[in-house]
């Protein structure tokens, strides 16, 4: 009997130490690389209508490794400016050259208003600065916005000048 007592004790210890150690690794840090955009689901967090063109789509992975996409980098820039929140885990843009994910405070970006974009912002991303430089030379138009000029940028609906 008392055998069967310390069978049944480590057991459970050894169940116990099973869970403990799932919990752990459910706690761990989440993924929070891009997420494949779905255009037949996702919809554009700030101005709902469905992402067309996912060469222009951004988004934002939380920390607990939800995300919100969006059809223009320029809707990501005015979500991250109304909706402050510490818990992003990263802000990814897509490459104007490349249409591949690019994390969006280690890209270079390109304003004109004749550049079109779903939303008519007229703001492209680039990887490199260099990229960036060779694409206004090439249109003869545009200039140059770091991560820090988004913030100042005046976001809307641009008339072609």
């Amino acid at each position: 009997m008392e055998k069967t007592r310390q069978i049944v004790k480590m057991k459970s210890i050894g169940y116990f130490s099973v869970l403990f150690l799932l919990g752990l690794f459910g706690c761990g840090p989440k993924d929070i690389s891009p997420h494949a955009i779905q255009p037949e689901v996702d919809t554009c967090a700030v101005c709902h209508m469905s992402i067309v063109d996912e060469a222009y789509a951004a988004q934002t992975v939380y920390t607990n490794g939800d995300y919100k996409v969006f059809d223009d980098l320029g809707c990501l820039v005015q979500y991250a400016v109304e909706k402050q929140t510490a818990d992003v885990g990263a802000n990814y843009v897509k490459d104007a050259e490349t249409a591949e994910w690019l994390q969006a405070d280690q890209a270079t970006f390109v304003y004109h208003p004749d550049f079109w974009t779903p939303m008519s912002y007229g703001v492209l991303a680039f990887a490199t600065p260099q990229k960036a430089e060779a694409y206004i030379d090439r249109e003869g138009k545009g200039k140059i916005l770091k991560q820090s000029d988004l913030q100042q940028h005046e976001w809307g609906v641009h008339d072609h000048e």
